[in-house]
Parts: structure tokens; sequence; C-alpha cells
């Protein structure tokens, strides 16, 4: 699933710029550095918004091209920030094959948030993920880190309704 950007106002603060800064110059001399600064500035900010990868552009010379391909790439970055009531569905293997695509779809009906993206409210963000290790309570799904297994589409109203 390919990530996208959603249109969320960026709030960085120039404490924060510093501590990218900070970051880059400790890898500037370092082969492959682009991963760590890139987890080091998520670090920072909770995600990497374009405004960040400019930066990281601007500062080591990388292409922000190359810099997007690899956070976009790589399941660990968050292009977005993650909402107030941040969910995540499973769409591994025992997930989707018991229905965690329906499960997803359902949420995404409900709260109007399309997958991989966050409400422009900054409320509720909304990611498929791939395997969390729950295969066991398959198909699952994590509400800010509280896991609930073993559902039906029937069960998603319930569940977010604790959430609204």
């Amino acid at each position: 699933m390919k990530k996208k950007l959603t249109t969320v106002a960026f709030n960085g603060t120039a404490e924060q710029e510093e501590k990218l800064l900070a970051v880059i110059a400790k890898y500037r001399d370092t082969e492959g550095a682009l991963m760590p600064i890139l987890q080091d500035a998520q670090e920072i900010y909770g995600y990497l918004p374009v405004e960040v990868m400019r930066i990281i552009a601007r500062e080591t010379g990388f292409a922000l091209e190359e810099i997007f391909g690899v956070a976009s790439f790589y399941s660990q970055f968050s292009l977005n920030p993650k909402g107030e009531v941040a969910i995540a569905v499973c769409l591994g293997t025992a997930c989707y094959v018991k229905g965690s695509g329906d499960i997803l779809n359902k949420i995404v009906e409900i709260l109007g948030v399309p997958a991989d993206s966050t409400s422009p409210d900054g409320k509720y963000s909304v990611d498929a993920t791939r395997c969390i290790g729950a295969c066991g309570l398959a198909p699952v799904l994590t509400i800010n880190g509280e896991v609930y297994g073993r559902l039906v589409v029937a069960d998603v109203p319930d569940i977010l309704k604790k959430y609204q």
C-alpha cells in the first residue's frame, strides 16, 4: 500500500529544528546516513512532514525525491502525524484472510478518514499496517495501543463509539 501525504498544518518549533540540525551534523560524514537521520527526525517531530524532509535535503544534499522515496517505502516512517485517536488495522496475511480489509473499509466509511491519513482536525489517524504479531487474534486492530481482536465488521461501530 502506497503512503500518502495529507494536508495537516505543520507546527514545527525552532527547538525541534535545532535538534534536527544537530542530528544532521552528527551524521554528516557517515555512510548510509539517511536512515538514521530520518529515524531521529521522526523521533523529534513524531512523523516526517515534507517541511522536515526539505530541511534534510537542504542540509545533506540528498534529493527531496530520494528522501521521500525512503520515507514512503519503509513502514517504520510516518508521513502524517498520528491523530489523538490513532487507529491501526492489521492487513497482514492472517488478518486479511479473516476480513481485516472489510474492517478497515468500515472504519474509513464511519470516520470519513481515508486509510493512511489523518483527519484535518487531528482527531483521528487511520493506518493500514502489516503484521503486528497478534495472528492468533486475527483480525486485529489497535486504537492508541489497545488491541481489539477476533473482530467482525459489526464490531466496528461500537468500538469507535468509545473514542468519539
